[in-house]
């Protein structure tokens, strides 16, 4: 049987049969009345979707919780700022509360120039900073930011350690780190121009050649694209792991060449047979395919389809193919004026009913006020 790569259309004298997965809904909860449940996610495309899960209403995403500070230098990097400043912030957009409070200062409270000469507003000077106990301080350096001891920053910055922040460093900020003495002892990472001064001058800190590092209550990286990835180190090591890995999933969609719909697909380790499943349900959503077909276009049995599934994707193929579909209505539901009804359709729903008592049941909400709620955002 020749494979089916294109979205199937029925012939003009039938009617495309729609296989209703969304019964998975009561099937799962003993037949309990499925309006009344919520059905969590399973599957890899729970942390696409987490952050639209959360019943609160649209709040500051620079946020109220744990005080994040950076001190941007004159030409600071502002690609290795914004990647440091962008975890934190859709960390806040996934969370059910917001974690983070970021706070820029500069030098001396005037507008800060980055490395593009892109001004930013700062909310503050070095001198009025007050740092305490849990808060994160993070020095911004760039190419052209000049290595010389600035005893304003020195003197903030043994203040953070005394009072127990974390320190942290991008670029070259870890030149002024080990300028107050607090790299001594410990690993940092650094640009490559710099390993060389900071090797010379500072022979107590160990420069590594790695992207990024976290050693201890200190944390530094190399450049401009290893930011994010010290970022996101830094929060597994204190955060639910399921929030961190929403966030690789919609800041780091693109690291590879091919821009892929799901982390699994991207997963080079993934079965072949696997990833011929998964792309004939990704063109395949307006008419479902049947498991068992899908399962021999991809040359294996419902047994076999069953456990790849399982194994690398979470969740049953049914489940999956559910989720699948219901991704892609929220996200026409978003970005789209399309009718509900049409949505409906286009997601493989086979009425409008079904599609709103599933939608509900996994995001809490209506199609409807879904929309609603994105709009005023």
């Amino acid at each position: 049987m020749p494979l089916v790569m294109t979205s199937r259309r029925p012939e003009p004298a039938k009617v495309a049969p729609k296989i209703r997965v969304e019964s998975l809904a009561e099937i799962d909860h003993g037949g309990r009345p499925a309006d009344r449940i919520h059905v969590p996610f399973r599957s890899l495309l729970k942390h696409k979707n987490l952050p639209h899960l959360h019943e609160r209403g649209w709040t500051d995403s620079r946020g109220s919780g744990r005080r994040v500070f950076f001190v941007v230098l004159d030409h600071f990097s502002l690609m290795a700022f914004t990647g440091a400043v962008d975890a934190l912030v859709t960390t806040n957009l996934v969370s059910r509360e917001p974690l983070f409070e970021t706070l820029v200062v500069s030098t001396d409270g005037e507008m800060a120039v980055s490395d593009l000469g892109i001004g930013i507003s700062v909310d503050g000077d070095l001198a009025a900073l007050q740092v305490r106990r849990g808060d994160l301080l993070i020095v911004c350096g760039g190419l052209r930011v000049r290595l010389q001891g600035l005893p304003a920053l020195r003197s903030q910055l043994l203040a953070a350690h005394a009072a127990g922040a974390t320190l942290g460093a991008l670029w070259n900020g870890a030149f002024f780190l080990a300028d107050a003495g607090l790299l001594d002892g410990h690993e940092c990472a650094v640009h490559p121009d710099t390993r060389a001064l900071m090797g010379e001058r500072f022979p107590r800190t160990q420069v590594s050649r790695h992207s990024h590092v976290l050693d201890g209550n200190r944390m530094s990286c190399a450049g401009a694209n290893s930011s994010l990835a010290m970022m996101l180190a830094w929060l597994r090591c204190d955060y639910e792991s399921s929030v961190v890995d929403s966030v690789e999933e919609i800041l780091g969609c693109d690291k590879s060449h091919e821009v892929m719909g799901a982390p699994a697909d991207r997963d080079p380790t993934l079965p072949q047979a696997l990833k011929l499943a998964l792309e004939l349900m990704h063109n395949n959503i307006d008419e479902p395919l049947a498991i068992e077909e899908i399962a021999e276009l991809s040359d294996l049995s419902r047994r076999q389809l069953d456990r790849h599934f399982n194994r690398h994707l979470g969740a049953s193929p049914s489940r999956y193919y559910l989720e699948l579909r219901v991704t892609h209505a929220r996200q026409l539901l978003q970005h789209s004026n399309e009718p509900i009804a049409e949505i409906a359709v286009a997601s493989g729903f086979a009425s409008i009913s079904h599609f709103c008592q599933c939608f509900r049941q996994f995001f809490h909400v209506a199609p409807g006020k879904f929309r609603l709620q994105q709009f005023a955002r």
